[in-house]
């Protein structure tokens, strides 16, 4: 073997001094490049794995988030529809009171109509008694020629009913 290192041209006291030396680089290294670097690498390792669970935390709160906005929405319109109803409800029933009074103010101006229709009656009716009553007197005036200031109210009365009577 001695022949083949020295053919090579190997040195192995070189050999040897250059393994040591690697030895050396190889610790020094080892203690300040590779060890922090390792170190570097678990920690970024580190942070990829919680920012992973962080972001399944986040969509998971997300999906939380967007079924409570679901069910706020249902609710809020619920909400809504039974504010609806109560509103139709009580419009119907502000209908119905309308309608009341307007019956009630119906039948009072009926009531006042029929009152005015009875006085006006009872008007036309006594204006026609005295139209009457003076025809009644023309008449028996002329039928009895006797003085027109002697013809006495109470027998202008008497002609008067019975002719009413004779009327009906």
């Amino acid at each position: 073997m001695e022949s083949l290192v020295h053919n090579l041209g190997l040195d192995w006291k070189l050999l040897l001094a250059q393994a040591v030396n690697f030895l050396i680089v190889l610790v020094v290294l080892r203690l300040t490049v590779y060890q922090p670097l390792l170190h570097l690498l678990r920690e970024r390792r580190r942070r990829i794995e919680e920012g992973l669970t962080k972001a399944q935390e986040a969509d998971r709160r997300l999906g939380e988030i967007g079924e409570l906005q679901k069910e706020k929405l249902r609710e809020a319109e619920q909400q809504g529809l039974s504010i609806i109803r109560n509103a139709e409800t009580q419009a119907a029933a502000r209908g119905d009171e309308i309608l009341k009074a307007a019956a009630g103010r119906e039948a009072e101006v009926m009531k006042r109509a029929d009152g005015r229709a009875e006085a006006m009656a009872a008007e036309t009716r006594s204006q026609l008694e005295g139209e009457a009553v003076g025809l009644v007197k023309r008449i028996l005036t002329r039928v009895v020629e006797v003085d027109p200031q002697a013809v006495d109210d109470a027998l202008i009365q008497k002609v008067a009913r019975e002719t009413r009577i004779h009327a009906d």
